[in-house]
């Protein structure tokens, strides 16, 4: 499998947030990383109903 390096600026608070957002979800789609970042937010929402019901 080959590997592909980007160099991605973190959102400093400065530059416009909506532009950066779509450079990220670009290289996320094209490295097909959406889907793997999506199961990531659902664990994330089940961890926090868990969690949740357990205060």
């Amino acid at each position: 499998m080959a590997t592909t390096k980007f160099n991605i600026e973190k959102f400093d608070g400065v530059t416009n947030f909506n532009l950066w957002q779509v450079r990220m979800k670009t290289i996320l789609v094209q490295t097909d990383l959406k889907k793997l970042r999506l199961a990531n937010r659902v664990l994330q929402e089940v961890l926090m109903e868990k969690t949740s019901f357990a205060l």
